[in-house]
């Protein structure tokens, strides 16, 4: 059996290339970042109040004074988020141009060369068509519930709230996340406010698992769709 002897450089072009190899495809599964990046909750203060010695009342039990209602207003309190999101978009546009033109003169000639040339003229006609149409639509439903902390109060009053949900399903872990700002105002007595009232509203819907992986385009099929001409 004959053996074949790599040199060292053809080694180390091997250990380098393989090394690349597993470099892309790590790459391959990098994960994208969230598009909400603010803490997903906050843990109230401490009240410093101090109960006096034989009372039965705590003015800083919980934060909250004994006449005031049970909606959110401070730090590490929850809310329940209505997601009711849907949205339509349709688009659609055209251009159509024609431009045609035509030319035809006759040519003077000499008299000695009235023979060869008595019925010269020069004609010229050009056309010039231009059609294109586009469109595109979009259509997105979103709808569940999720609760939200109160991670900070505005001077204005309004709250910033955020929150996350996880489920683990069939080895699939799926994230809910939202977050956007909250007018105490539009919050009704079931402690609860719809999506689209909430300002800067961000929801995120991912997962992570072997589903989502298998969804993902492979690193070298993304290098042959950004450098193909077609």
């Amino acid at each position: 059996m004959k053996q074949v002897r790599l040199l060292p450089s053809a080694t180390v072009r091997a250990a380098c290339a393989v090394a690349v190899a597993a470099f892309a495809a790590g790459c391959a599964q990098i994960p994208r970042d969230p598009i909400i990046q603010q803490p997903m909750t906050a843990q109230p203060p401490t009240p410093m109040s101090m109960q006096a010695p034989g009372s039965i009342y705590n003015p800083g039990y919980a934060g909250r004074p004994l006449f005031e209602d049970q909606r959110p207003r401070n730090v590490g309190d929850i809310l329940t988020i209505m997601i009711a999101e849907n949205i339509n978009a349709t688009k659609s546009s055209g251009a159509n141009t024609n431009r045609q033109g035509n030319t035809d003169f006759n040519v003077p000639t000499a008299g000695f060369l009235g023979g060869l040339f008595a019925k010269a003229n020069l004609s010229a006609a050009g056309n010039n068509k231009f059609a294109a149409t586009g469109g595109a639509s979009a259509a997105n439903t979103f709808n569940g519930t999720i609760t939200v902390t109160v991670t900070n109060v505005l001077p204005n009053g309004n709250l910033v709230v955020s929150g996350e949900k996880q489920m683990l399903i069939n080895q699939g872990n799926e994230f809910v996340r939202f977050s956007g700002v909250v007018n105490p105002n539009t919050i009704s007595g079931a402690n609860s406010v719809y999506s689209t009232q909430v300002a800067d509203a961000k929801i995120e819907y991912s997962a992570k698992g072997y589903i989502n992986e298998a969804e993902t385009m492979g690193w070298l099929q993304r290098f042959f769709l950004n450098i193909a001409p077609w």
